[in-house]
């Protein structure tokens, strides 16, 4: 396994890191404590979870990621040390949370208070901010036109992240995280978070997590360039595409117990005609290649210049292995240059 450094943090973590949504809907404990176990043994020691998860989102599944994996911390306290645990504070809109309100200083310091509990542990390695108060151009609202950003008031929204800071500063602080990063922003968001904590001499974000894979590759390279000059490190969700990369969803087909069976929150936007004919070509290249087309995808999301560590997931031990897999090999630069054609074809499919 390769470890890279987390940002300006002292943190080595792995290329690799364990993403944990589908517990406590699709895996229970038994499945989670299978994959922590497997994902350790080969060198990961970076997790990441979240107050919201279990995916899909609701009154009876939030908390319960965090719980699950608090279980496991709670049996296996000696290998504390030597994981890096990550978790977030759910922004505004999920009304069975703190009802639905926007984040706040006062909320950070409860939020990771009720996260430490369920986690089992005395510390976060790493407390993000899921998203911003603001609307941000994520989960499908990257099309111009659709977000009305002069209608943001840049003051108010700069008086609530500083005081989101102070929240931060506190728990570092008290020792309850260590760092802290973004999730689902953008280069104004880092750059004015950067600037509050120069000016107030607080802790400045170390990470920033958002969608990244070869069909959402929009924080390439803007967004990328911010946090490489800046020593944040990024951090790809859904690097397989809500598992469309993989080609389980070609044509239609919706494999029962998968994601795309279950409710979201956003409906399918991610299933489009242009991102269904994308990804017939990269399983082509990678049964050219002798892989599958998931391993095809993690391996380029990985040799991307200024990505620091992959958040994977899965609902099988099949799958965790050979998502794992997929970064023991790096692509050749034929295969790069295939999936270079495709990628420059359908640069924003969905």
């Amino acid at each position: 396994m390769k470890y890279s450094r987390l940002g300006s943090s002292p943190l080595e973590v792995s290329r690799i890191c364990l993403g944990s949504m589908t517990w406590g809907v699709q895996n229970n404990q038994h499945d989670a404590d299978e994959q922590i176990n497997y994902a350790l043994s080969r060198g990961i020691n970076f997790i990441d979870t979240a107050e919201m998860y279990a995916v899909p989102p609701s009154p009876d599944t939030y908390g319960k990621t965090e719980a699950i994996i608090g279980n496991w911390l709670k049996r296996h306290q000696e290998k504390r040390e030597k994981l890096v645990v990550a978790t977030k504070i759910a922004g505004a809109g999920l009304p069975w949370i703190r009802e639905g309100n926007a984040i706040t200083g006062k909320a950070v310091i409860q939020a990771v208070d009720d996260s430490l509990a369920r986690l089992n542990t005395d510390y976060i390695d790493l407390y993000q901010l899921h998203w911003p108060n603001r609307t941000s151009p994520h989960f499908g609202k990257q099309w111009p036109g659709m977000l009305p950003l002069t209608a943001l008031n840049s003051d108010e929204e700069r008086e609530g992240m500083l005081d989101i800071l102070e929240g931060l500063a506190t728990c570092i602080q008290a020792g309850k995280i260590n760092h802290w990063g973004l999730s689902d922003d953008t280069p104004w968001g880092i750059h004015t978070y950067l600037n509050l904590a120069k000016q107030h001499n607080l802790p400045k974000p170390v990470s920033i997590q958002n969608e990244f894979s070869l069909l959402h590759a929009k924080d390439w390279p803007y967004l990328i360039e911010s946090c490489v000059n800046e020593d944040i490190a990024y951090l790809p969700w859904s690097p397989l595409a809500s598992g469309m990369l993989s080609g389980k969803y070609l044509g239609g087909a919706r494999p029962e117990g998968s994601r795309w069976t279950l409710v979201q929150r956003q409906g399918l936007f991610r299933d489009t005609q242009l991102a269904q004919e994308a990804v017939a070509k990269y399983v082509d290249i990678a049964n050219e290649f002798n892989m599958t087309s998931a391993q095809l995808a993690l391996a380029w999301c990985n040799q991307v210049d200024g990505v620091t560590s992959t958040i994977i997931g899965a609902t099988t031990m099949a799958q965790l292995k050979e998502n794992i897999h997929a970064f023991e090999t790096p692509l050749c630069a034929e295969a790069l240059a295939e999936i270079d054609t495709v990628f420059k074809a359908y640069p924003a499919p969905f």
